[in-house]
C-alpha cells in the first residue's frame, strides 16, 4: 500500500467487540506523522506483535491493565527505528524494542518501555517473540513457578505458539518428558518433529482425555496453562501430588460472552487443588518478572543462535492486514509466532 511520507496509518478500536471481534471493531485511518516534544522521540515501526491479550483489552471488563478507549490506537508492542530523537540515550537510527508503539505506521515514546536492540540483529521479528514477551513469558513461567525437574512430565497447550513452544524446548533443556497439545497433525508433527516434544496431541479430536492419558502414563508434573477450556478439563484429572501450573492465558474463553456449559467446575478445582498439593499461580509478566529480563535475553539469546531454541513465525505483510490475522489468531489460525511487517527495518 503506497504511503506518502507525511502520513501515519493507524488502526483504531472502533467498538467494543461482543464475542469475537470482526471488521467492524477496527477502523483504520490516516493522520499526519507526529513530532516528539522535548523528552520524547519519533519511532518508525517495522514489526509488530500481535498477541492474544489484545482480546481483553478490547473490553471495558475489569483486568490487570486498562481497557483500550473506544478511538484510540489499537496496542501492541513492535520493533521499530529512532527517526528523531529529543531523549538523551537515544538517536536516529537506533533500533529498539517498544512495548507501547500501537497498532501504527509511527509512534511518539518516552522511552517507558522500550530496550535498545543491536542496530545490527540479523532477524529484528525475533524481538517479538522468542526474545520478547512471549519467550519471556515461557521461560520464567516454567523456571520460575514450574521448577522444572529431569524426568517430570511436563505438558504445554498451544504447543507451537511464541510461548508454547519456549516452554516445551526449555523442557527439554531441563531433562523433562514433554507433552505437546495442538490444533492439527501439521502442528503436533512440527512439536514431534523439530522442536523435539516427547507427543503432541490434537485437541481437535474428540479422543484427547484418552490420548492425554496414553501419553502422560505417570501422570503430569506441570501443566503450563495458556488455554483453558476443554484442554484444562483433560489436564486435571491427571495432575501429580506437588504438580505446577504457571497460568499466563485463558485463549479459549477470551470470545466467551457467558460461563462455560456443564456443571459448575469449581468445586472439583479447589478440592484438586487440596487433596494434591498442587501449586497453581497466574502471572503477567513484566508486572511479576521485569527486572529479570536481561537474565532471560542472556540465556536464551544464544540457545537461539545455537540452534538449540528453534523459531518459527508467522509474517503477514502491511499494517492493514493486521485485524484479520488478529481474528485468526484467536481461531488458531495462525502457525508460529504472529508478526506483521509494516516496513523495511
Amino acid at each position: 500500500m503506497p504511503q506518502s511520507s507525511s502520513v501515519n496509518r493507524q488502526i483504531l478500536l472502533a467498538s467494543r467487540p461482543v464475542g469475537a471481534p470482526n471488521d467492524d471493531n477496527f477502523k483504520l485511518v490516516e493522520t499526519p506523522i507526529p513530532k516528539p516534544a522535548q523528552g520524547q522521540m519519533l519511532l518508525r515501526n517495522t514489526w509488530m506483535s500481535l498477541d492474544p491479550y489484545m482480546r481483553g483489552r478490547m473490553s471495558d471488563a475489569k483486568s490487570y491493565s486498562e481497557p483500550t478507549e473506544v478511538g484510540d490506537v489499537m496496542p501492541c508492542g513492535a520493533v521499530s527505528r529512532v527517526v528523531e530523537s529529543n531523549l538523551e540515550g537515544y538517536q536516529p537510527g537506533d533500533l529498539v524494542m517498544a512495548y507501547t508503539a500501537g497498532w501504527q505506521d509511527y509512534a511518539i515514546s518516552d522511552g517507558s518501555m522500550v530496550f535498545k536492540l543491536d542496530p545490527d540483529m540479523e532477524h529484528p521479528s525475533h524481538a517479538l517473540g522468542v526474545l520478547g514477551m512471549p519467550g519471556f513469558t515461557g521461560y520464567m513461567g516454567l523456571t520460575d513457578i514450574g521448577q522444572p525437574k529431569a524426568g517430570e512430565t511436563v505438558v504445554v497447550a498451544a504447543a507451537t505458539g511464541p510461548v508454547g513452544a519456549v516452554v516445551g524446548q526449555v523442557a527439554k533443556l531441563k531433562g523433562c518428558r514433554v507433552v505437546g497439545i495442538a490444533g492439527g497433525k501439521q502442528k503436533c508433527d512440527y512439536a514431534v518433529n523439530e522442536l523435539g516434544f516427547d507427543a503432541c496431541l490434537d485437541h481437535h479430536l474428540d479422543s484427547l482425555e484418552s490420548d492425554l492419558q496414553q501419553a502422560c502414563p505417570d501422570g503430569i508434573d506441570i501443566y503450563f496453562e495458556n488455554v483453558g477450556g476443554k484442554v484444562f478439563d483433560a489436564v486435571m484429572p491427571l495432575l501429580n501430588p506437588h504438580s505446577r501450573v504457571p497460568v499466563c492465558g485463558l485463549i479459549a474463553q477470551y470470545n466467551a460472552t457467558s460461563l462455560p456449559e456443564g456443571p459448575d467446575r469449581l468445586p472439583q478445582l479447589m478440592r484438586l487443588l487440596l487433596s494434591q498439593r498442587i501449586r497453581m499461580q497466574a502471572f503477567i509478566i513484566f508486572d511479576n518478572y521485569g527486572p529479570h529480563y536481561p537474565e532471560f535475553l542472556k540465556v536464551m539469546t544464544p540457545w537461539v543462535k545455537e540452534g538449540k531454541v528453534k523459531v518459527k513465525e508467522d509474517v503477514v505483510e502491511g499494517l492493514e492486514n493486521a485485524p484479520r490475522a488478529f481474528m485468526g489468531l484467536l481461531d488458531g489460525k495462525n502457525f508460529g509466532k504472529l508478526v506483521v511487517k509494516i516496513a523495511d527495518a
